[in-house]
Formats: structure tokens, C-alpha cells, sequence
């Protein structure tokens, strides 16, 4: 049987009761990645918001034994249809160059704070090296 390794939120980030990654043998699951400061602070611009959100993914998939370049599938959540054009020009710069992970974007009505612009969730293959 795999061993399955869980990674709490980084410290300073604003959590419910879950673990940002569940490692098991060569995968991992990041559950839903928002765009909190290191002081627990969310940024007012979608631009900040996006690069707080890439942060927290590197460090979670740091301490996973993974990057960025690991990573297969991606959902991103926007509040924002308008924020779609600025996603996608910043997604290039953070998770490029190509090939990109496979990568699903949805506009929700709302995520767990009302000022949360975008979220990020997805699964890396550290197999994939």
C-alpha cells in the first residue's frame, strides 16, 4: 500500500480544517489554492491576488518534493469572466513555457471569501520527470 503524506497550509495562510496537498506515491493533490499574503492578507488587485496564488502553489509543491513543472492538471476559479484575458497572459508567464498543464477555468459566483478573486487547484506527477 502507498504512502499517503499530507502538507498543511503554509504558515500565515487562512485555512479550513483540510491539508493544501494529500501526496500519494508519484501524485499530489493540492486542494484549492487562494491568493493570501504571507501575513494572511489578501491583496485588492487580481494581479496580486494571481501572484500571491503561484507563490503558495510553489511553496506547497516545494515542500511536497515537486514544481511547478511537475504539475499535469490545473482548475483555475475566477469570480471575476472579466479577469479571464489577465489570468491567462499571467498563467503563461507562471506556468509556462509550454507544454502547459491541462487546465479547466470556471466562473463561479463566489469562493470562501468574499474578497477572493481566484483560486487554484490541481495534481502534479513528480513520475513525470
Amino acid at each position: 500500500m502507498t504512502a499517503i503524506k499530507h502538507f498543511p497550509p503554509p504558515a500565515g495562510i487562512k485555512a479550513p480544517p483540510l491539508s493544501f496537498a494529500t501526496r500519494t506515491g508519484d501524485l499530489i493533490f493540492m486542494s484549492g489554492i487562494p491568493g493570501f499574503d504571507e501575513h494572511g492578507s489578501l491583496p485588492e488587485s487580481f494581479e496580486a491576488q494571481f501572484s500571491c496564488v503561484v507563490k503558495n502553489i510553489n511553496r506547497v509543491l516545494e515542500e511536497a518534493g515537486a514544481s511547478t513543472r511537475d504539475l499535469v492538471k490545473l482548475n483555475v476559479l475566477l469570480t471575476r469572466a472579466s479577469d479571464v484575458a489577465a489570468m491567462n497572459a499571467l498563467y503563461a508567464g507562471a506556468f509556462g513555457p509550454p507544454p502547459y498543464p491541462a487546465r479547466t477555468t470556471c466562473v463561479v459566483h463566489a469562493l470562501p471569501d468574499p474578497k477572493m478573486l481566484i483560486e487554484i487547484e490541481g495534481v502534479a506527477s513528480v513520475g513525470s520527470r
